[in-house]
């Protein structure tokens, strides 16, 4: 591997490992673990979401995810809910807590959003060629069944 190509590979691990990190405070701020906070935001984004979709979209296994979804629904942040014209299927909705959880999540007390409007304050222009260059670079590196 070149140098350069090395210095790439490099520079985004460490945003990675650091964004986990500040994620990872976060999760723990809330008393939630960094997968549940993920879930959770993930049902926001895709409400009604059936177990295996909520698996998809969070790339890990339906029973990893049956574990997680267990926790939140004792912790009262999500509920099962039974579809009356399928009573086969059962979709997840976020209760109140669990909307108020994560709205703590995106509050000024968040780390991670604090780190992350430190970055907005760059130039607009610098913002969007960033914006640009990790697109591409992400446009690249994909599998095209994603």
């Amino acid at each position: 591997m070149n140098v350069l190509n090395n210095e790439i590979f490099k520079s985004c691990l460490e945003i990675n490992k650091a964004i986990k990190r500040l994620v990872k405070i976060d999760a723990d701020r809330l008393g939630i673990t960094v997968v549940q906070l993920h879930a959770l935001y993930k049902l926001s984004t895709n409400p009604n979401s059936s177990l295996g979709e909520l698996a998809d979209k969070l790339r890990l296994t339906n029973s990893t995810v049956s574990g997680v979804i267990e926790r939140l629904v004792h912790n009262g942040l999500v509920e099962r809910v039974v579809l009356p014209e399928n009573r086969r299927t059962v979709s997840i909705h976020l209760t109140e807590k669990g909307k108020q959880k994560l709205d703590q999540f995106f509050s000024s007390d968040s780390i991670l959003i604090i780190r992350l409007n430190e970055v907005l304050e760059l130039p607009e222009e610098e913002i969007s060629n960033l914006l640009r260059l990790q697109k591409f670079v992400l446009t690249t590196l994909s599998l095209e069944e994603e």
